[in-house]
C-alpha cells in the first residue's frame, strides 16, 4: 500500500525534497519517469529511504518499487559514488581475457577494493555483468563511456587522464 510522506520528513530533509521535486519536474510524475528520476539524484546524493520514499510518493508507485529498482541496478544503488565510477566487466569472455589482473591493478592503484570509494571521494570502483563489450575484452566503464582491450598499461593511462582531468576542472 502507498503511504504519503509525511510533512515531517519533508520537512526535516527541505533540500532531498528539492532535488526529488526538480528531478521530477524535468522526468515527470509517472512510473515511466522511475529510473530517469534516480539517475538524476544518484548523481547528486545516495539514494537512501528518504529520496526512495519521497520518490515513490511523487511518482504515486509503491515504494518497495523504488527500491527494488535502486538495488536491481548497478548504476543506481544506495551508497555515495565517487566523481569517477569505474565498473568492470566480469563476463566469461573478459575473465578469459584478463579481466582479475586488472582488477587487482585498479585495486592497488585506487587503493580500495570493489563496491568501495576512495577517500578524497574521485572514485567508486564496481563490477558490472555486462557492458556490451564482448568483442573487445577485457572491459571497463568509466561513467557511461566504455574502455576496451585493457592492458595494465591502458588502466594505468585512463586512471592518470581521470586524475589530471579532476585537478583541471
Amino acid at each position: 500500500m502507498l503511504t504519503h510522506v509525511p510533512d515531517d520528513v519533508v520537512t526535516a530533509h527541505p533540500e532531498v525534497a528539492a532535488a526529488v521535486d526538480e528531478a521530477v519536474g524535468r522526468h515527470g510524475a509517472f512510473r515511466g519517469a522511475l529510473i530517469p528520476v534516480l539517475q538524476d539524484l544518484r548523481r547528486q546524493r545516495p539514494l537512501d529511504g528518504v529520496v526512495m520514499q519521497l520518490v515513490a510518493d511523487r511518482l504515486g508507485v509503491p515504494p518497495v518499487e523504488v527500491y527494488g529498482v535502486v538495488s536491481f541496478y548497478s548504476f543506481l544503488g544506495t551508497s555515495v559514488a565517487g566523481t569517477y565510477v569505474i565498473r568492470l566487466c566480469r563476463t566469461i569472455s573478459c575473465e578469459m581475457a584478463g579481466a582479475k589482473d586488472i582488477a587487482a591493478v585498479l585495486q592497488e592503484h585506487l587503493g580500495i577494493g570493489f563496491g568501495e570509494t576512495t577517500p578524497d571521494g574521485l572514485f567508486t570502483l564496481e563490477w558490472a555483468n555486462c557492458i556490451g563489450q564482448c568483442d573487445a575484452p577485457p572491459a571497463m566503464l568509466v561513467g557511461h563511456r566504455a574502455v576496451g582491450h585493457l592492458t595494465v598499461g591502458a588502466v594505468r593511462d585512463v586512471l592518470e587522464a581521470l586524475r589530471a582531468e579532476a585537478m583541471t576542472g
